[in-house]
């Protein structure tokens, strides 16, 4: 029993992947001879060769089937001989020349024991995509259960080396719903059904690990945000602070006593006073004037007045 390694595993390829046998010595049963029986005399009715006049006697409707027998057996002719020829290289493992000869032997005639044969050709040189279609087709097209056991077997081989054990599982299946008792295909069914669950047990855990990775993230945004909205509302806090002391300084700058505004620099420097406002600038001058005087009196100082023209 042959067998195919993936990986750690054992795959049971469980019998010869050219498990269709070589086509017949055309000298045998590749071709189809005309027989009559040489009967004399000849009965009423009844074909066959007179051995005196070499008559023959046949229904019409025989020789026309013989014809077309003929026909077809020189044109499966050349399909068979390529066929032969690559079933010969196959055994040597030459299976690019295989590959080469199954491939003529289909240009000629496409049949599924061609497409089996070239598929397995194709899976030895590790083409295992391209070995599917061939074994599909094989199965499609083959009327006999057990060439078509045998493509569905070969099937879910190239999809399991292909990592695709779902697919694989279910040829393994329709290979044993036509060959219940396969051993080889019970095992690589067990097989892909183990490497199945460890796969979708993988794809568990990543979407798992996707979820767990996408909840970090809108947490973290959501952290993000709120940081940013108490930033933002620090700086309006302060900025409304800012604001607020700057009217608050302005209204104590226009509330501020006649004696500080004079200590400075008069606010309203360029406009005039008014005729009010200069009698009560003149009587404080007066008044201060006045009490300078007294003072002076007191102390025994000459008093004088403002040499200025009141």
């Amino acid at each position: 029993m042959a067998h195919k390694n993936i990986g750690l595993i054992t795959l049971r390829v469980g019998h010869n992947p050219t498990c269709f046998d070589p086509p017949p010595n055309p000298r045998q049963r590749g071709t189809f001879s005309l027989s009559l029986a040489v009967r004399s005399p000849p009965l009423a009715g009844v074909g066959g060769w007179n051995l005196c006049d070499k008559t023959l006697y046949a229904y019409p409707s025989l020789i026309t089937l013989a014809i077309l027998l003929g026909t077809l057996c020189l044109q499966a002719q050349p399909a068979h001989r390529y066929l032969r020829q690559g079933n010969e290289a196959y055994g040597g493992q030459e299976y690019k020349d295989a590959e080469e000869y199954y491939r003529k032997s289909l240009a000629e005639r496409s049949t599924a024991k061609g497409s089996y044969n070239l598929g397995n050709a194709i899976y030895q040189q590790g083409r295992y995509k391209e070995s599917i279609r061939r074994f599909e087709h094989a199965a499609e097209t083959s009327t006999n259960d057990e060439a078509k056991a045998s493509a569905f077997h070969n099937l879910g081989n190239a999809y399991l080396q292909e990592g695709q054990p779902e697919q694989a599982v279910e040829a393994y299946k329709n290979s044993l719903r036509l060959r219940p008792g396969d051993q080889s295909t019970k095992y690589n069914l067990a097989m892909a059904q183990r490497l199945l669950l460890k796969q979708q047990q993988q794809q568990q855990q990543q979407n798992q690990q996707q979820q767990e990775q996408q909840k970090d993230q809108q947490q973290q945004q959501q952290q993000s945000g709120q940081s940013q909205g108490q930033q933002d509302q620090q700086q309006q806090q302060q900025k409304q602070q800012g604001q607020q002391g700057q009217q608050e300084q302005e209204q104590q700058q226009q509330n501020a006593s006649p004696e500080k505004q004079q200590s400075g620099q008069p606010q309203n420097e360029g406009r005039a006073l008014s005729q009010e406002e200069a009698q009560r600038l003149l009587d404080i001058i007066e008044e201060e004037e006045l009490r300078v005087m007294e003072k002076m009196k007191k102390e025994g100082q000459p008093a004088s007045r403002s040499g200025k023209d009141w």
